[in-house]
């Protein structure tokens, strides 16, 4: 399973390409309405190690801030699907041929759904959904698809049958019963049905969930959705542990932006500046790939070695647990605990120790002193 999600990070920098000014909402009141930053899209792959799930991340990209052509009106979910699908570079397109790509990325993902891949995601509620068209005698012209009109909002208001109770599927809970109601509708933008699932949760209030799948039963269904915390559980730790958004890369011939700057368009500028950013924006996302490279060998190490972890780790402020994997803090302190022994073994040398001692100043490194 994939799990994607948008990221805001901020950065400050005035001569740093796609720096946008950013909305986030948030329940918390420390976080501020509005930042200065880096808006991207990451895909992860949802791991199970022991009794617990661990979100791999694959890659990150920056989708906004900057804009090298003014044809280019892909939205956010369509360059999400390019992270997942790895096709060739965007190109521009002229306008009359938008409407033949909209078609065209449509039954795309109707194709992906018949190969197996399916997408579950929230629901909106403001819009109309259709009933399959009932069989009935053959009439002239085009035989008609869609039936009547259904409003998701008014099912929860409606006494319809079909309402069942079940505990409630979400990671960590327990003890709580949850209502919910299955429907397949037709789905406008995919022009087949999609499974609708509505829930009422005791604490979480109402929500909606669609699935292409029509064979996943409506707790599967609530029960993968749930596990999407994990997405967000991997940004703190390669925010914090890894660093792997800390880039501070800025561009000397760029120009100064405001405090309240948008989109930087760039489809006047001269190609020697559209390349320049080009090269600057590919080097931030080196610098993020490899730290997502450095937290996925981290989780490798904690699912896959947790004993040695925890031996090597050395520190009473973490609790084990059995059947949860150490944290991406946890491995990192056991490898930088486990250092001085590795290299102080002389016998065995291997090219990676070679060159980290001759990396290393021991004057600076309190632990190889």
């Amino acid at each position: 399973m994939f799990l994607a999600d948008g990221l805001k990070v901020p950065k400050c920098g005035r001569k740093m390409p796609a720096v946008k000014r950013l909305h986030q909402v948030s329940d918390s009141n420390t976080k501020p309405e509005y930042i200065r930053g880096h808006s991207l899209q990451v895909v992860s792959l949802l791991v199970r190690g022991g009794s617990s799930f661990l979100a791999v991340p694959l890659i990150a990209r920056i989708h906004e801030g900057v804009k090298f052509t003014n044809r280019d009106q892909r939205t956010l979910p369509e360059k999400l699907t390019t992270l997942i699908d790895f096709p060739r570079p965007h190109r521009a397109v002229h306008p009359h041929r938008r409407r033949v790509l909209r078609l065209r990325r449509r039954r795309r993902l109707g194709a992906r759904a018949r190969r197996g891949a399916h997408l579950t995601s929230p629901a909106q509620c403001r819009r109309l959904r259709a009933r399959p068209c009932p069989a009935g005698p053959r009439k002239r012209g085009r035989p008609r698809r869609y039936g009547p009109k259904v409003r998701l909002r008014e099912l929860f208001d409606s006494h319809t049958e079909g309402w069942q109770e079940a505990d409630s599927p979400v990671y960590g809970e327990r003890g709580v019963t949850i209502r919910f109601l299955s429907r397949d509708l037709l789905w406008r933008p995919l022009r087949r049905l999609v499974r609708f699932v509505l829930v009422i949760h005791p604490t979480r209030g109402r929500c909606i969930f669609l699935s292409t799948n029509l064979s996943l039963p409506a707790l599967e269904i609530i029960a993968g959705y749930g596990l999407r915390f994990k997405i967000e559980l991997s940004f703190k730790q390669a925010l914090r542990v890894i660093g792997a958004y800390q880039y501070h890369f800025w561009m000397r011939g760029m120009k100064s932006l405001s405090r309240s700057s948008g989109t930087q368009y760039l489809h006047r500028k001269p190609e020697r500046y559209r390349n320049a950013v080009r090269r600057k924006i590919a080097a931030y996302h080196r610098h993020i790939q490899v730290g997502l490279i450095a937290q996925g060998l981290l989780q490798y190490l904690a699912i896959k070695h947790p004993r040695e972890v925890w031996a090597s780790f050395g520190s009473w402020l973490r609790t084990i647990r059995d059947g949860l994997c150490p944290s991406e803090l946890v491995c990192a302190a056991a490898l930088r605990n486990a250092l001085p022994e590795y290299l102080a073994d002389s016998v065995n040398s291997s090219q990676l120790q070679k060159f980290l001692r001759s990396r290393i100043d021991p004057a600076l490194s309190q632990p190889l002193r």
